[in-house]
């Protein structure tokens, strides 16, 4: 059964993996660079990744089952983003030292995004007020910045102004994960917000593929950076419009959302080799990303659950003969069985290009949501039958 599959490697591969490997018991906080067998090989904090580990534990507390151990592994990296993490305007920095002295400064709103979902979660688990607060005045400072997310630090001339994919992505979700702290007024706004600019801008709806970046009013830009297709990303926002589309029971919106999925697998699977390609081209130029073919976990992971949702809600045999190739690509190619936990580099044959199960980028995020969102999704799929 799909669903013990999922509920089995969370619970008794991958968090274990990060409770035994990456907890810092001296300066709170946690680990992310670990090596195949979960060894510390650096000890710097990135702080989107921490922020995503707090908020995972919180969510495992809420969602799955009140263990206190959960709640104090939370707590140690709700603690450290809030006294180590922050500069004196409620701006995260991007990376600390493992004390929790800041080596580069806040350029990256995502580590923002996250500190507020962890802060969030947190609230909703402890019941802390000053917590919850924070998660609000976190979230309205994401807002406030999102026209110019990079501030000083944004590095480009002004000469072409671009509107990223990223953020509106990014606060679909974040919305719903701070139902609890924000008005429903607030929440709404944004999700309508969220929708219109992920379907109706981003979204190129004679190719059915979404655009990484657009000129400010919307329309096409013909350089590296407007042609730029992320498929992981397109898939991703799709599983967050259908989580919105069935809170609204919007039937319609998951058959968009679906219809786009499939799209985005038909034009970035790797027909030769197998798995989904990191960057392409939307007019099929060479990319300007070097690591285009690389095959990575969070791309297949988030795909993963976007056909399990998908097929949850709509049950065609196109959606599941699309889950079962993914599957068997990912489940063959990334799972540790030896050493726990997820590899997340692979090279276009689907070799391991990097041995790591943590680093800069990856973290204790990708893999364990993935496999609570598709236990989840399976156990409904299931229950029907």
């Amino acid at each position: 059964m799909n669903s013990q599959l999922y509920k089995n490697s969370l619970l008794k591969d991958i968090i274990p993996f990060w409770e035994r490997h990456s907890l810092d018991k001296d300066h709170g906080g946690y680990f992310t660079c670990l090596d195949r067998e979960g060894k510390v090989y650096d000890t710097d904090k990135f702080i989107w990744l921490q922020g995503r580990q707090a908020w995972m534990f919180s969510f495992l507390y809420n969602k799955v089952e009140q263990k206190q151990s959960w709640l104090e592994i939370a707590k140690s990296g709700v603690d450290f983003l809030k006294n180590k993490a922050m500069d004196s305007n409620g701006n995260f920095y991007f990376s600390t030292t493992r004390e929790g002295r800041p080596l580069v400064q806040p350029y990256n709103i995502f580590s923002d995004c996250f500190a507020a979902m962890a802060f969030g979660q947190y609230a909703k688990a402890s019941g802390d007020g000053e917590i919850r607060e924070l998660a609000r005045k976190t979230y309205f400072n994401i807002l406030q910045k999102s026209n110019n997310p990079k501030g000083k630090y944004e590095k480009s001339t002004g000469e072409r102004p671009l509107k990223s994919f990223s953020l509106p992505m990014i606060l679909s979700n974040l919305v719903l994960e701070l139902e609890e702290v924000l008005t429903s007024e607030e929440v709404e706004s944004t999700i309508d917000k969220s929708i219109d600019e992920v379907m109706n801008v981003f979204l190129q709806r004679d190719k059915a593929l979404v655009l990484e970046n657009l000129n400010p009013d919307g329309s096409f830009n013909n350089s590296f950076e407007g042609r730029l297709i992320n498929p992981g990303h397109g898939i991703e926002a799709m599983w967050f419009m259908v989580d919105i589309a069935t809170r609204r029971n919007d039937k319609k919106l998951i058959d968009e959302a679906t219809g786009v999925v499939l799209s985005i697998l038909e034009n970035s699977w790797d027909w030769e080799f197998g798995g989904i390609f990191y960057f392409l081209d939307i007019k099929g130029n060479p990319p300007q990303q070097l690591e285009w073919d690389q095959k990575l976990w969070w791309v297949h992971l988030e795909t993963l659950v976007a056909l399990a949702k998908a097929y949850q809600y709509t049950g065609r045999k196109d959606v599941w003969d699309w889950y079962e190739k993914v599957h068997d690509y990912a489940w063959k190619h990334f799972a540790d069985p030896i050493n726990g936990e997820w590899l997340g580099y692979l090279n276009r044959r689907g070799e391991v290009n990097l041995n790591l199960k943590g680093g800069k980028w990856k973290g204790c995020f990708h893999v364990p949501r993935a496999m609570f969102q598709c236990w989840k999704s399976f156990e409904a799929i299931e229950a029907k039958r």
